[in-house]
Parts: structure tokens; C-alpha cells; sequence
């Protein structure tokens, strides 16, 4: 969804980024260094060679971005760190610029974000999953009767994740075979039920490059 509004405003503003899997990428000693070169390097359009440090990275974005008008989009923020070494304050950017976090942690505090400001999408219920999965799965409105039941657990594991349903649908409509397909779904209840992001990997992983983009 974050994804799908960054592509279609962008042009909008004079500078944008889209900061991808934050979380995973701040585990790493120097990731949160690497994003905001990234952030640096994508708003300003130019190449940003070496930051000695997060503070000092800090700094260099509000001292740069002052006066740009941006859309800059945190992906799966988890800690407030994160937040103060990418977008510590709306100050740090010019005019009109906007700052879109997503995350998965009701309790992650935002600052003074307004709760009018704060989205939380709905999953989809469990007949639009099933359309949903059934069209990238099947290229159809519903499953075929042999693969419902398969389905139908699939579409439990995805938990009204729209994001989910597609890419497990695409993967699985290249695999044949009702042991195959049990064999994947065998793979998913394996991973920890809140563990979203390396269920999308499992699949993610096998679609081909024209299907990923």
C-alpha cells in the first residue's frame, strides 16, 4: 500500500525516497548510516559517499533537506532511533513536505504525530482474500474445487494481508501439484504466526524477476 502511493505522488515534490524494510536494515551495525545515505542520496539526486556516524547523519539531512519539499516513506519502522536518524522532525524539511512511517508496533511512539494523522488499514475479509488469492493463484474469481480447502488455509495464514495473498498466489500458480502445495503451506505454518515478513520471503523468493517488480 506504502508502495503503491509513494509511485503515484512522487512527482509531486521536489525530492523523494523510499526507505525499505527499516527494521531489518537498522539490525545491522551500520544500516541505519546506509539508509541515510540512501535518503540523502535519493532526495538530492546525487551521490552521498561516506557519513561518519548516525548523529552526524542527522544533521546532514536536516542541513540539506531544509528547503526541498519531500516525500520521504520509513518502511516497518520499529524504534524511535530509527525515526530521530531519518526524519527526527518535520522541521528538517522544507515546505509542503510530507513523511509517511509504516509499522507493524501499535506502540511505537511518533513523536507529535496527531492521531488524526495515523492510518491503520483493515485487513480484507475472508471472501475478498479468497477472491483476492484465487485471481493471482488460479487467474480466476475462486479457486478450483480440488485446491479450496488448500486454499482456504493459505488464506488464513495471510490474515487479510492483501500484500500476502498476491505474492503467495503468484508463487503457487506456477506450482503444480497438490503434495507441492501442501509442501509450501507446511513451510508457512513453520514460521512464528507474526512473523509476516519471512512468510512473504518464502514466497517472495520463488517468484520470477517480471512477477517481483
Amino acid at each position: 500500500m506504502a508502495k503503491a502511493l509513494y509511485k503515484e505522488i512522487r512527482n509531486r515534490f521536489e525530492g523523494y525516497s523510499f526507505l525499505a524494510d527499516v527494521r531489518e536494515q537498522a539490525s545491522d551495525p551500520m544500516g541505519l548510516i546506509r539508509l541515510q545515505i540512501q535518503l540523502l542520496g535519493d532526495t538530492l539526486r546525487k551521490q552521498i559517499y561516506q557519513i561518519s556516524d548516525a548523529d552526524r547523519g542527522a544533521k546532514m539531512i536536516e542541513e540539506m533537506l531544509q528547503e526541498t519539499k519531500v516525500l520521504i516513506i520509513l518502511d516497518d519502522v520499529d524504534e524511535h532511533e530509527q525515526l530521530n536518524a531519518l526524519a527526527g522532525d518535520l522541521n528538517w524539511f522544507g515546505p509542503g513536505s510530507r513523511i509517511i512511517v509504516t509499522t507493524r508496533d501499535k506502540r511505537l511512539r511518533l513523536g507529535q504525530v496527531d492521531e488524526n494523522n495515523i492510518y491503520c488499514p483493515e485487513g480484507l475479509d475472508n471472501n475478498q482474500s479468497l477472491r483476492l488469492f484465487s485471481k493471482h493463484a488460479f487467474r480466476r474469481d475462486q479457486p478450483r474445487d480440488d485446491y479450496r480447502f488448500l486454499s482456504g488455509e493459505m488464506v488464513k495464514y495471510a490474515d487479510g494481508l492483501p500484500l500476502a495473498l498476491e505474492i503467495w498466489g503468484s508463487f503457487l500458480y506456477h506450482v503444480k501439484g497438490k503434495e507441492k502445495w501442501e509442501a509450501a503451506l507446511q513451510q508457512l505454518k513453520e514460521v512464528p504466526h507474526n512473523d509476516i515478513l519471512k512468510k512473504l520471503k518464502i514466497s517472495y523468493d520463488g517468484l520470477n524477476s517480471n512477477e517481483k517488480t
